[in-house]
């Protein structure tokens, strides 16, 4: 047996190819749910677009778990999308991983949903960029270089909160574009008569949300679970009237 990990958690024995990886991803409009040994895939369920992910995430984790064959027992990490995205929906997946491994020493490892849907969309010719739609003409942005999606990692524009021709303006020369904010800044170039970025399907995020907790976890990002917070960004609009504090959340995950 490995020697105990003594970083931010207790962790049992390392993990391997052969440990298991229960990833979810409940923070965009088209809600998933992964099993991994290692980077591969064994299980992944995805929800319709638009299907409210306190409805369909608890399940499809019952599904992933019961196709290949495996019990909840049998996970050494545990991966979460923190945001930013869904407010409804980076609660119902925050609330759903504190059920499953609130008692347990196995790491969990937050992944910012950004880099996710660009490892998710990425190649290793173009970078690629994330938007997801934060209303009021403002998407959550991420860039980052081919094949480089992690914080840090030749990340060209920072997560943050950006005017969709601001956006555009920091994009480079032949930069694909991926999330539900694409269409959106797509339309904004149109309308000012700017060429605009491919845009990419929108794949299912939480294997890449596995992957990248993997590369977090030997960076030593793992967390217990009641560390965890959701990285929104922009605090709900109805918070904000009640508190008086500012929209932007910029406390980091």
């Amino acid at each position: 047996m490995a020697a105990p990990h003594h970083g931010a958690v207790a962790v049992r024995p390392a993990i391997g190819a052969a440990r298991l990886v229960l990833a979810i991803e409940s923070a965009t409009l088209r809600p998933s749910v992964a099993l991994l040994a290692g980077e591969e895939i064994l299980a992944l369920r995805v929800a319709p677009q638009g299907a409210s992910a306190a409805a369909v995430v608890l399940p499809a984790i019952e599904a992933v778990l019961e196709e290949a064959g495996a019990a909840l027992g049998d996970i050494g990490l545990f991966a979460l999308a923190i945001g930013p995205g869904s407010f409804t929906g980076l609660r119902v997946g925050l609330a759903t991983l504190k059920g499953l491994a609130f008692e347990s020493e196995r790491p969990v490892v937050p992944v910012p949903t950004l880099a996710a849907l660009c490892l998710a969309a990425g190649s290793a010719e173009a970078p690629v960029a994330a938007l997801l739609d934060a209303r009021r003409g403002e998407v959550y942005a991420a860039a980052y270089g081919p094949a480089a999606p992690a914080p840090g990692e030749a990340e060209l524009l920072p997560e943050g909160l950006y005017r969709l021709l601001d956006v555009a303006a920091r994009l480079r020369r032949g930069c694909r574009i991926t999330g539900d904010g694409a269409p959106l800044l797509s339309a904004a170039l149109a309308a000012a008569g700017l060429p605009a970025p491919t845009e990419v399907v929108h794949p299912p995020a939480a294997p890449a949300v596995g992957r990248l907790a993997l590369r977090l976890l030997a960076l030593g990002r793992a967390r217990t679970v009641a560390e965890l917070v959701p990285r929104y960004l922009r605090r709900a609009e109805a918070e904000a009237r009640r508190t008086g504090e500012p929209l932007e959340n910029e406390k980091p995950f």
